[in-house]
């Protein structure tokens, strides 16, 4: 079953409000077994709502149009709703009375542009409402059917879990298309998304060509996601939670067998595990501890370790030393340029030795505009001290303005820890 999601409100269309109504029910439909193959979002306009409505129809099963069932004048949905049914609106006098009581439980007195929210188009259900004044519709068009929703979040969530759901799922099992939908995301750092797909090309083309007799079927999909990396999404439809589980744990594994193959040790992480979590199980495995120096990241990497629970068993600190004074006076930086592989080296010393930790990381570089000890804006080094072997410094050249060189900087940072502790295994 194909449902097409249709959000409404040129607030939308302005890029005043994000559409997070439409983020979320497609995570719930996914999980659902739902197809979603469109989204569209329409201002209010009713001679455009209609051609969204008629073009959604079109090609999928259903449409959820969420938005424009206020009491305003711009609420147009309801009339949007009809003129596609070809039918009438009709006012709904138990609508209006639950209206007028939520009102009188409040002490004040019902407007009358509130009326506007009982006209329900003939042969529609209604979702009741039961946080706000708005109620939700179910209207059947043939096999096909538009649900309506409120745009306020919490009320359209309601009414998803709560009406449109359930019938989905009723509708789904009379047709005899139950299924599930699961996805799983796997985290890489050090490639880009164009180095991802080529390495994954064979794989991509196998997947799109494979046929399963339950019906079954397996994606990959390439998400950029700025400073937290490429990611690469399986998702797995199938005909129990089991079975898509199944094929998302081996896909999963075939997947990080071709990358490591081709682009090394690129993946960190799966699904929300962030690459201080990749640290954390690093550090822990190994029984080690971990104190930084930052000077241009400015405790970002430190602020990225405390988000781990239990952190506290591992990190030992983080000493911001910005200024050149501070870098000389507690870390033992030597005089001279601060911009440095030797400056790096000392800082990731000097941590571990304040600190009392068995690793030591330090940073240093110039995130700009402005350049320094004779270095480019990007430039950055990267000291690491690990125990039972000498101090070493990478350099780095990153892109972007000054946040983002010192976003970048502070993952960068903790990928190379990453990699070494995976070296020493």
């Amino acid at each position: 079953m194909r449902i097409e999601i249709v959000a409404v409100g040129t607030e939308l269309l302005l890029g005043q409000i994000a559409d997070t109504n439409s983020a979320w029910m497609g995570e719930q439909l996914a999980a659902a077994g739902v197809a979603s193959h469109f989204h569209q979002a329409v201002g209010d306009n009713q001679s455009r709502i209609v051609l969204a409505l008629r073009t959604a129809l079109s090609r999928s099963d259903g449409v959820i149009v969420c938005g424009g069932l206020g009491p305003t004048q711009d609420d147009i949905t309801r009339e949007s709703i009809a003129e596609v049914m070809h039918v009438e609106l009709v006012r709904d006098e138990r609508i209006i009375e639950r209206i007028r009581t939520m009102f009188s439980s409040r002490r004040r007195a019902m407007p009358d542009n509130n009326l506007r929210q009982a006209d329900v188009p003939v042969g529609a259900a209604i979702i009741e409402q039961t946080r706000g004044t708005a109620p939700g519709l179910v209207c059947p068009l043939g096999n096909k059917v538009i649900y309506a929703v409120p745009g306020v979040p919490h009320e359209m969530q309601d009414m998803f879990e709560r009406a449109i759901l359930p019938d989905l799922r009723r509708r789904m099992a009379e047709a005899g298309e139950e299924a599930v939908i699961k996805s799983r995301v796997i985290r890489t750092w050090g490639a880009s998304e164009s180095g991802l797909a080529e390495a994954l090309a064979d794989r991509v083309d196998e997947l799109d060509a494979w046929s399963s007799p339950d019906g079954s079927t397996l994606t990959i999909a390439f998400l950029a996601s700025g400073i937290e990396g490429i990611k690469v999404r399986l998702t797995a439809r199938a005909v129990t939670d089991a079975a898509a589980a199944a094929l998302l744990d081996e896909e999963e594994g075939r997947i990080r067998g071709i990358l490591a193959e081709r682009l090394g040790d690129i993946v960190f992480g799966v699904d929300d595990q962030a690459m201080e979590h990749a640290i954390a199980a690093l550090l822990i495995a190994r029984k080690l501890t971990l104190g930084l120096a930052e000077s241009l990241t400015g405790g970002l990497i430190g602020a990225r370790l405390v988000n781990v629970p239990g952190s506290s068993a591992w990190f030992r600190g983080c000493i911001v030393a910005y200024d050149s004074a501070v870098k000389h006076a507690l870390l033992g930086v030597s005089p001279g340029p601060v911009v440095s592989a030797e400056a790096a080296e000392e800082m990731a010393t000097g941590a571990q030795r304040s600190l009392g930790s068995d690793v030591g990381l330090g940073i240093t570089g110039v995130a700009g505009p402005e350049g320094q000890d004779g270095q480019s804006p990007g430039t950055v080094f990267v000291g690491l001290a690990l125990p039972g072997s000498p101090p070493a410094a990478h350099q780095l050249h990153l892109p972007g303005d000054r946040d983002r060189v010192r976003q970048f900087s502070s993952i960068s940072a903790l990928d190379l820890l990453r990699r070494s502790l995976l070296a020493r295994s």
